[in-house]
């Protein structure tokens, strides 16, 4: 698979900072977007059960297609943008992902909701790594940096801007509404798009891996599903026949990556020690990231009967606490390396997690919101770090594999930890069944759940004490 050169000719002559905003406009627009629906779902959770007469392991599906949608597409990027346009590709992206949401918002049962969502996902999953590239392209020489800061400030709000607006509507209007919004935004992002993204240099590209699109999918949706059948027990045909058929196509499916002269998703990479120890701590650090995002709104909402409003509000500090701390960590990391950051910052949302997993009817407003800022300080400390890490360890002559790699594979553990947290929760719940009330039997599962998510950080900090301790160089 090809990836969006970083290197090739884009334009005569480089562009400045001013004629680059109306692109980078259209391209914020797309990127916000789908990156606003990302968390928007999770506080919806509980409406949707209630709308749908379902249940938790259904509707969590509306979740988990969704990233899996991504992540299936994702590999593609690079491949179709060099052999399409990148300009095309974004813009039929935005399309549709509009036109996936528009279903969505008409969605009569879960299971049109889950399909549809999984539109969404195959607009949505290449609209942002399309649009970095894009982004590094535009950027004129000396300013990437620069750029991508100022393209990173919406995106990181986006996530914190999801639960808000989405609480706010269910409140207010309905859960369709976060839906239909997308579609006269993702108009308006085309329409900007067609008229001011520049038409970028095609590209000679290699014969795509048709081996590594059928098996990927199969692989990760089966494994996905055999997780969130756990709950009926590890002896259920259905998780055991998904455990089965993941497991013989996710074989299947490296081993053909192996040996593909240009493979879906570049393996090869794991051959880097310092890159397979640095890309499991950065899963850690994910799972940590989207099983709380998961989690906390159902908290706040099931267990201490906020709204769906007022859990986006209180949701809202996390997101300032990682856009604060991600400016320091930047320049620390060119500095002293990853190591004693990664260390840092997974150390502190592992406590952060053991304060929620404590937090009962009774806790006070101000613990909880205490608890959430810290968990973005210490997640926010080494996220983007552990992303740059992985650029830096990376073989050289694979470096622009792993952009795709990642994002494909980020996506992945999100689905795991989205199916894998929510069977451990509705399990937990039905185990406790008629020892108290219904908040104390959720504060009982939730307390498990996050122990789950305290070690699985803990696990990541210990990891990344075998990290390099300063930058040196490419190794």
């Amino acid at each position: 698979m090809s990836t969006v050169s970083a290197n090739a000719k884009v334009f005569d002559k480089p562009m400045s900072l001013k004629s680059i905003v109306p692109p980078l406009i259209a391209i914020i627009i797309g990127m916000f977007m789908v990156i606003l629906d990302s968390t928007a779902l999770n506080v919806m959770i509980p409406r949707l059960i209630k709308d749908f007469e379902s249940s938790y392991s259904a509707v969590q599906w509306a979740v988990t297609g969704y990233v899996l949608a991504q992540s299936a597409v994702i590999p593609l990027a690079g491949w179709l943008s060099d052999r399409y346009g990148a300009k095309r590709i974004f813009l039929i992206s935005i399309a549709l992902f509009s036109a996936g949401s528009l279903l969505c918002y008409v969605a009569q049962s879960i299971e049109q909701l889950v399909l549809f969502r999984i539109i969404q996902g195959l607009g949505g999953g290449l609209v942002v790594p399309v649009g970095f590239a894009f982004t590094y392209r535009l950027s004129p020489p000396g300013q990437v940096g620069r750029v991508m800061a100022f393209m990173s400030a919406p995106m990181m709000l986006a996530p914190a801007i999801g639960p808000v607006l989405s609480g706010w509507m269910i409140d207010h209007l309905s859960w369709h509404w976060i839906f239909l919004i997308n579609v006269p935004i993702g108009i308006i992002g085309v329409l900007i798009g067609i008229r001011n993204l520049p038409n970028i240099e095609r590209q000679t590209v290699p014969t795509l891996d048709a081996t590594g699109i059928v098996l990927a999918p199969i692989a990760f949706v089966s494994l996905s599903y055999a997780i969130s059948e756990i709950g009926n027990g590890w002896d259920s045909g259905k998780t055991i026949g998904g455990l089965i058929v993941g497991g013989i196509a996710l074989l299947l499916f490296i081993f053909a990556q192996l040996r593909h002269s240009n493979p879906l998703l570049e393996l090869r990479v794991f051959a880097s020690g310092s890159f397979t120890k640095g890309i499991i701590v950065l899963w850690t650090a994910q799972f940590a990231v989207f099983g709380s995002l998961f989690l906390i709104p159902q908290l706040l909402q099931n267990m201490r009967g906020y709204s769906a409003f007022e859990t986006g509000l209180i949701m809202l500090p996390y997101a300032v606490a990682v856009a604060s701390v991600v400016q320091i960590t930047g320049r620390l990391f060119d500095k002293i390396g990853i190591r004693w950051i990664a260390v840092t910052g997974l150390s502190i949302a592992a406590f952060a997690e053991f304060m929620i997993s404590r937090i009962t009817p009774d806790t006070g407003l101000a613990n909880i919101v205490f608890s959430i800022i810290l968990l973005g300080i210490g997640l926010g400390c080494c996220m983007m770090p552990l992303n740059t890490n992985l650029m830096k360890v990376a073989p050289q002559h694979l470096v622009g594999r792993v952009t795709a790699l990642s994002n494909a594979l980020q996506q992945v553990v999100v689905s795991f930890a989205v199916a894998g947290l929510s069977t451990a929760l509705t399990s937990r719940f039905n185990d406790f069944k008629g020892s108290g009330s219904n908040a104390i039997i959720w504060s009982q599962a939730f307390h498990y759940t996050f122990l789950i998510v305290m070690i699985i950080a803990i696990i990541g900090a210990l990891i990344s004490f075998f990290l390099y301790k300063k930058k040196t160089g490419n190794n």
